[in-house]
C-alpha cells in the first residue's frame, strides 16, 4: 500500500492502538467456534491466520493547492509559488479503487508464490 501516492501509513487490525494494549486485551483469543477477535488484522508474523485481513492506510492531503507557499529555487533563493490551474482536491475518492485493487494484485501474489512452494 505505501507504492501508492499519497500513502503515508498502514495499520492492521488494532494498529497502533496496540501500543497502549496489554498483552492480554490484544491477543485473539480462541474457542470451538473459532477466533474471539480480531485485532491483529488477519495477520500474525506475516501469515494470515484465516480471520479477514483489516488495515486501514493514512493519505496525505493534496499539495496542489491554491494558497501561497514558500520554497526554494534550483539556485537556492527563497521564494513563494502558487499553483494554478484546475487540481484534484482530495485524492481520497480515487484512492478507495487503487487500493481495493493493490490488495487484490498483493494476496493474488501471494497465492501464487504459495502455489509455486507446494509445487
Amino acid at each position: 500500500m505505501l507504492s501508492i501516492g499519497a500513502v503515508k501509513g498502514i495499520e492492521f487490525g488494532a494498529g497502533f492502538a496496540t501500543a497502549s494494549m496489554l498483552g492480554s486485551e490484544h491477543n485473539d483469543g480462541m474457542d470451538g467456534s473459532g477466533f474471539l477477535s480480531n485485532h491483529s488484522g488477519g495477520i500474525v508474523g506475516g501469515i494470515s491466520t484465516g480471520q479477514d485481513i483489516v488495515f486501514r492506510i493514512g493519505v496525505k492531503p493534496t499539495s496542489s493547492i491554491s494558497v501561497k507557499q514558500s520554497t526554494v529555487s534550483l539556485s537556492g533563493e527563497e521564494r513563494e509559488i502558487r499553483t494554478e490551474g484546475r487540481h484534484d482536491p482530495c485524492i481520497c475518492p480515487r484512492i478507495v479503487p487503487d487500493v481495493e485493487a493493490m490488495a487484490c494484485l498483493v494476496l493474488e501474489d501471494m497465492h501464487k508464490r504459495q502455489a509455486a512452494l507446494l509445487g
